[in-house]
C-alpha cells in the first residue's frame, strides 16, 4: 500500500458522536416563484492550479493540485501529496464520477452535485418544490419538500450549496471571492480546502485525459 493511500485511509477512521447541525429558516424576503440563476461553467477550457489541505479530526494532509475544466460539463482533478509521496485523480463528466482507488479514498471527493458547485456549476436533481428568498444581492433557495438542497447565489454566481437530510446539514461547499473553496462533511467531521493559485484559458485537451 502506498503512503498516499495510507494517509487517505487513516484520515477516514475518526468517528464523531455529534449529530450534524440542524438547518434554520432562510433569511431574506420571500420572492415569487422564479427561475434560479443558471450557474454554468465559463465557456471554453481552463486549467486551475491550486493548493489543498485535508482535515479529519487530528489527522491532516496537504499538497498541490490541477483542475482541467472543459465547458459545459467535464473536469479532471489531479492532486499530489506534499513531499512527492503520491498522487490521485478524479474525472467528472456530466453525471459520471470516476475516482479510482480504495472505497475510503472516495470519501475525500465530494458527491457529484457538490463537486460541480465547487467549480460554480449548479446541477442538482430536479425537485418539485422550491422556496426562494432575496437578501440584498444574495438569492437563497430551499429545494425539495422536505428540503434536500439549499443554494446561495450572489447575483448570477453560485457561492454555496448545502445537502440537507432530515432537517440537518450533512455536507456543504462554499466558494469565496478570495479564490478559496471549502468542502465540509458535517457527519464525518471532515473538511477539504482549496486555494486557487492560477486560472488560465488553454487549448483543447487531449481526449486521453478523460480516461483513468
Amino acid at each position: 500500500m502506498s503512503r498516499f493511500t495510507s494517509v487517505l485511509l487513516a484520515s477516514t477512521l475518526v468517528i464523531s458522536g455529534c449529530a450534524p447541525p440542524r438547518v434554520v429558516a432562510l433569511p431574506g424576503t420571500l420572492a415569487p416563484i422564479r427561475q434560479l440563476p443558471r450557474g454554468t461553467l465559463p465557456d471554453g477550457r481552463r486549467k486551475l492550479v491550486f493548493q489543498w489541505e485535508l482535515r479529519d479530526g487530528e489527522i491532516g494532509a496537504r499538497g498541490d493540485g490541477v483542475a482541467r475544466i472543459a465547458s459545459p460539463d467535464s473536469v479532471r482533478l489531479d492532486f499530489f501529496l506534499a513531499g512527492g509521496f503520491g498522487s490521485g485523480a478524479a474525472v467528472l463528466i456530466g453525471d459520471s464520477l470516476q475516482v479510482p482507488g480504495p472505497d475510503m479514498a472516495r470519501k475525500l471527493v465530494p458527491p457529484r452535485a457538490l463537486l460541480w458547485a465547487s467549480l460554480g456549476r449548479f446541477d442538482v436533481p430536479a425537485e418539485r418544490d422550491t422556496v426562494v428568498r432575496v437578501d440584498g444581492t444574495l438569492i437563497r433557495a430551499d429545494i425539495g419538500a422536505p428540503v434536500h438542497w439549499r443554494a446561495t447565489f450572489r447575483g448570477d454566481t453560485l457561492t454555496r450549496l448545502e445537502r440537507i437530510e432530515g432537517g440537518r446539514l450533512q455536507e456543504w461547499v462554499e466558494r469565496s471571492a478570495d479564490q478559496k473553496v471549502v468542502y465540509r462533511n458535517e457527519a464525518a467531521r471532515r473538511s477539504l480546502s482549496l486555494v486557487i493559485q492560477r486560472s488560465d484559458a488553454v487549448a483543447p485537451f487531449d481526449p486521453s485525459i478523460w480516461i483513468l
